[in-house]
């Protein structure tokens, strides 16, 4: 095991390295700039496209799900342990200043998101069973042609396997790791427990887990929002110090206090860059799988209410559990990962340890429904529709061992892997960029003529 985890360490610090980090935040920053911050500058109107598409998309729409379920199965996957584990992680590895770089991820990922999107609903495909399917494996195939097609290939091979790291494993073990603590669960029956609800989900497909995600995850997220305002209320007094922190220690690394070790800047934006990404995902191109089912014919709209899951991730929930940590000063203790949050949560208000827990526990469930679909679409593009029953049920079953598994090496394989991930969707993007901003400018300039 040692002899595994040393490799897959060395193969982390290779493609987590400088150059990944420059190809996220420069593929972003690239499109950002394409797209003439339209992302930031458009937020409110991909707001009410939102909330517009509760029902179902446009007059003349294709797809399975409403737009708004869309999102939310995007959601469901992206709030999860990154939001809880992750942002206490990176703050416990490289101090309060990765906060900063976790929102400027965000923010530049605000492009890339919604670029995604815009790609996954232009070059969606219709299966043999009349399913709308697509992502970066689609729109690398159908965007730039044959030639690349085995560049698609490889995405849809990583995001098979990365799945069961970052979407199934990670998930299962941060629960059960957090409920063993606060509730004295063993492990092993929530890895049962989780294995039986997911399955019952998995038997409806993409439609059950649309009606799962939007129930759930708009209801956790409004109360874990409101509990960690609640928290911070408590030390108010905090805010203004710590908000300096993050800002000043993003660019000087950050001096060894109580239990924290110290970090450099370095640290600072490898781990806020690293967990930022593994949060909200934007870059690595698995929420354009969950969009290509959309209701809608439009690839704009649905890229609008796409780039708001980055936005509610990352700016919103990962914020309020980075200000938690930071203000309660938790974050000097030794502890991390949820650990780590929940201290800093029960700093905050009576109790508050247990809302960490139940909070992880529903973030995590919803994130490997919604990887699962992410997965079937991967292997229903390299084999077919017939490998979607056996991977359910690989899916199935890897959840009670991905329970018991150490955290430190499950952690260490989907952070790997999320990179592997990430580089044929980015080069993609980057290849693909004319596209993006010739339908955003031809849509601008149609609402313009008809005074919308």
């Amino acid at each position: 095991m040692e002899a595994i985890s040393n490799f897959v360490s060395a193969i982390n610090g290779l493609v987590w390295g400088p150059p990944m980090l420059v190809l996220i935040l420069g593929v972003g920053l690239f499109l950002s700039l394409g797209l003439k911050l339209m992302p930031i500058l458009h937020l409110g109107e991909g707001f009410r496209l939102m909330w517009k598409g509760r029902t179902g998309g446009d007059a003349v729409s294709e797809g399975e799900i409403p737009p708004f379920q869309a999102l939310m199965t995007a959601l469901s996957a992206t709030i999860g342990t990154g939001n809880i584990a992750g942002v206490a992680t990176a703050v416990f590895l490289g101090g309060p200043g990765a906060l900063f770089w976790m929102w400027l991820t965000a923010l530049v990922g605000m492009a890339t998101k919604y670029s995604e999107a815009v790609l996954a609903v232009k070059f969606r495909e219709v299966d043999e069973r009349g399913a709308h399917v697509g992502g970066p494996m689609y729109y690398i195939r159908n965007g730039l042609g044959r030639k690349w097609a085995w560049l698609g290939v490889l995405f849809a091979i990583f995001a098979a396997i990365a799945g069961f790291g970052i979407g199934n494993t990670v998930q299962a073990n941060s629960v059960a790791d957090v409920l063993q603590t606060n509730f004295a669960l063993p492990h092993w029956a929530t890895g049962l427990i989780l294995m039986v609800l997911v399955g019952m989900v998995l038997i409806g497909g993409i439609r059950r887990i649309g009606h799962v995600a939007s129930a759930l995850v708009p209801l956790m997220a409004i109360s874990y929002v409101v509990i960690g305002l609640a928290a911070l209320a408590a030390n108010a007094s905090e805010l203004p110090a710590a908000f300096a922190m993050v800002f000043t220690d993003a660019f000087t690394g950050t001096a060894a206090e109580g239990g924290f070790a110290g970090a450099a800047v370095w640290a600072a934006i490898r781990f806020g860059v690293a967990r930022g990404v593994f949060s909200n995902e934007a870059g690595l191109g698995s929420a354009p799988i969950a969009h290509a089912a959309a209701q809608t014919r439009d690839p704009i709209n649905q890229g609008m209410v796409a780039m708001l899951g980055t936005f509610i991730d990352t700016i919103i929930v990962c914020t309020i559990t980075g200000m938690v940590i930071i203000t309660s000063g938790a974050w000097t203790s030794g502890e991390s990962g949820a650990a780590l949050t929940s201290d800093a949560f029960a700093l905050g208000i009576p109790g508050g340890n247990y809302v960490v827990a139940v909070a992880l526990a529903v973030f995590a469930f919803t994130t490997i429904l919604g990887w699962s679909f992410y997965g079937e679409r991967s292997v229903e593009f390299l084999f077919g529709v017939k490998a979607i029953v056996p991977y359910r049920v690989l899916w199935i079953l890897a959840i009670p061992v991905g329970a018991t598994l150490k955290l430190g090496f499950v952690w260490l394989l989907a952070d790997t892997l999320n990179a592997m991930m990430a580089l044929p969707n980015l080069i993609a993007l980057a290849l693909l960029s004319p596209v993006v901003f010739r339908l955003t400018r031809e849509h601008f300039e149609n609402q313009r003529k008809v005074g919308v």
